[in-house]
């Protein structure tokens, strides 16, 4: 578990870097990534607060996006497959202040391998409603945002 998630911490740093800056700027970590969950962890500093000393919404999304984007990664890579990965939409219920590190939770792994495999003998787009929890685990275990993304995959190959 360990490499993986160190694996896993080096994919999105090069990912933050080559491809999308906002991710690399916001230093998200993984603390768990398992087949079934993924936990990513941002932390509370200078960059990631709002003028109230919370998290900024848009550093809420920048970690749900991640959440769910990494979690579909492995089994996109281990289908062998060239499935691209698109998000649909994003619905967010921000529910109390982040004023701590915000840790990222998506226990949707499962599902995810399952859509994969559909995706990969398909031609279609299939979509997931991926379910994303953020909670501030140095405060309360209370969950502080809920989000809702639709995982959107097409095989390309």
């Amino acid at each position: 578990m360990i490499s993986r998630v160190k694996n896993t911490n080096r994919l999105i740093r090069l990912f933050g870097l080559t491809k999308v800056p906002m991710i690399w700027y916001c230093r998200p970590k993984v603390i768990e990534h398992t087949d079934e969950k993924i936990e990513i962890k941002i932390p509370l500093k200078r960059r990631t607060k709002n003028h109230l000393g919370s998290m900024y919404f848009g550093v809420l999304a920048v970690g749900a996006d991640i959440t769910g984007g990494f979690l579909a990664m492995d089994p996109i890579q281990e289908s062998g497959r060239k499935i691209a990965l698109i998000f649909k939409d994003f619905k967010a219920d921000f529910l109390k202040r982040p004023e701590g590190d915000v840790h990222f939770i998506c226990n949707d792994g499962l599902a995810i391998k399952e859509l994969v495999d559909t995706v990969a003998n398909s031609t279609e787009r299939h979509n997931y409603k991926l379910n994303i929890e953020a909670v501030v685990p140095s405060i309360s275990s209370e969950v502080v945002a809920k989000f809702e993304l639709t995982l959107s995959l097409k095989d390309r190959t």
